[in-house]
């Protein structure tokens, strides 16, 4: 049992991306699709998508794109993003909320990271954003990530 998806999820990033891996893996659910979607939109991966593996008739496992979650075994696939000479985009990425220790924030105190460079994921009750659309919707919520 793994008592923080959301942190294997970023160590799974954060591993991909020392090795310069194109793409990392992880078994998928919406909270990780919606830090994904954040992590698109502020421009630091190129990419994601969620399926699920299945036997072709040859019987070689190949990648079925899908974006139903509640089928089983779904995978999100993050692709990660480099600069023209290799250079990683996300130099930094961590965890803030913990499971033993909830950090929760109003929108007024949502810290800039890097003083604008860099952003943090956060949990509202309208879902997951980054903190400059928390900050422009007024809203406050669970600091989940730190990413630059």
């Amino acid at each position: 049992m793994m008592t923080d998806p959301l942190a294997d999820m970023l160590t799974r990033i954060r591993n991909a991306n020392a090795i310069e891996r194109p793409a990392a893996e992880m078994p998928a659910t919406h909270l990780k699709k919606g830090v994904a979607r954040v992590l698109k939109e502020e421009g630091f991966i190129l990419d994601f998508q969620t399926g699920s593996y299945v036997k072709n008739s040859e019987g070689h496992q190949v990648f079925e794109a899908s974006e139903d979650l509640s089928r089983p075994k779904m995978v999100l696939r993050v692709f990660l993003k480099y600069g023209p000479d290799g250079e990683r985009v996300i130099r930094h990425i961590r965890r803030v909320s913990r499971p033993g220790c909830r950090i929760y924030r109003r929108s007024t105190q949502l810290p800039r990271v890097l003083d604008g460079l860099g952003i943090s994921i956060v949990s509202t009750n309208r879902g997951v954003m980054s903190d400059r659309q928390a900050r422009a919707a007024k809203l406050g919520g669970e600091l989940l990530a730190n990413v630059w």
